[in-house]
């Protein structure tokens, strides 16, 4: 297989959007493998993902080629489709949860199959779920964005704290961490890095709330889209996402807030009662399969979370990036409760 299968794909994908939001198929009849040879049905399969289109198209295409398993994908916010996923228990219509923050994923568990990928050994232990009821996918540093237009480098925030400035005030692009897994993984960051136990932490978010002033976005696309856009001077997102506006030619910028910030991983879970068990469990492989992450990571500048992939070049490493304490535990047993509050702080109750 050449290494430049997913560029092309990537372009391919872009140009004729071969996979939607509304489960369009391929023929498997007609579909060809990596290797230029064709290959017949392999089944079916069904994911459900709040990735974005220009990471799930080109990774589902491949692997239809690879095996001849058919995809439906149906796309959505993180939880929006992790309640598709409960209120669907004992008669699941989808087979694969991919993507969302891993801390969103454990809340779940219970509407997850557990799988013990054949690449586990390969993975980095930070990364992984020793019971296996999801695979990481990749690590996701949260950072603070920025458009060069409308921040000058004087008044550049160099921290959560600084977010709270009241030049910012009504300009901060954040999603409701109800429905976005890396809002809900910010919003624990930002938590940890203030105090999650002595009500600091709570303090800081009161603040910052205060500040969006009432602006709280559906999704976490439209914070990507929205620095870029100008529509917010600043945004709290995935280092992943502002890389490939940066990469795009958006005169945008990236901080990574001096108090700590956080790299959980994204991942993918089989749902429990699964009617497509077998294809499930090999694309869950395929999505931690060496040359996937060395490629993903290439060309959409996520971090691998394979102990064999050379990390992403231009990026400060993981390890030089001073990171919170994240209590993965603590998110998703409490992630109920968290997001409650949160809610009950953006609609005046606290």
């Amino acid at each position: 297989m050449k290494k430049g299968w997913l560029k092309g794909l990537v372009a391919m994908a872009l140009m004729t959007l071969t996979i939607t939001a509304c489960g369009a198929k391929e023929d498997p009849a007609a579909t060809t493998s990596s290797d230029g040879g064709s290959k017949s049905g392999g089944g079916k399969l069904t994911v459900y993902s709040p990735n974005a289109a220009e990471i799930n198209n080109p990774i589902i295409k491949e692997f239809q080629d690879r095996t001849g398993i058919t995809v439906d994908l149906i796309s959505g916010g993180t939880g929006e489709l992790l309640k598709r996923v409960q209120a669907e228990a004992g008669n699941p219509l989808g087979d694969v949860f991919w993507a969302g923050g891993a801390d969103s994923l454990e809340s779940y568990k219970e509407y997850f199959q557990p799988y013990k990928t054949k690449e586990f050994d390969n993975l980095l232990p930070a990364y992984v779920d020793t019971n296996s009821y999801w695979t990481p996918f990749n690590a996701l540093p949260m950072v603070i964005t920025y458009n060069k237009e409308l921040v000058s480098e004087a008044e550049l925030p160099k921290s959560w704290e600084d977010l709270l400035d009241p030049k910012w005030k009504g300009n901060i692009a954040f999603a409701d961490p109800s429905k976005s897994g890396s809002s809900y993984t910010q919003l624990v960051t930002m938590l940890t890095a203030f105090g999650k136990e002595d009500g600091k932490g709570w303090d800081y978010v009161k603040k910052l709330v205060a500040n969006m002033d009432g602006k709280i976005l559906s999704g976490s696309s439209l914070v990507q889209r929205a620095v870029p856009d100008k529509e917010f001077a600043l945004g709290i997102t995935l280092e992943d996402a502002a890389l490939r506006y940066i990469e795009g030619g958006s005169q945008i910028g990236i901080i990574y807030p001096a108090e700590g910030t956080s790299a959980v991983p994204d991942g993918a879970a089989i749902i429990k009662d699964s009617k497509n068990l077998e294809q499930a469990k090999q694309f869950v492989d395929f999505l931690v399969s060496k040359d996937a992450q060395e490629l993903v990571q290439k060309e959409f500048k996520r971090r691998s979370v394979r102990k064999d992939v050379a990390p992403v070049e231009g990026l400060p490493q993981t390890g030089d990036i001073k990171l919170v304490d994240y209590n993965f535990d603590w998110a998703a047993a409490n992630k109920d409760e968290i997001i409650k509050k949160f809610t009950r702080i953006t609609t005046g109750q606290e």
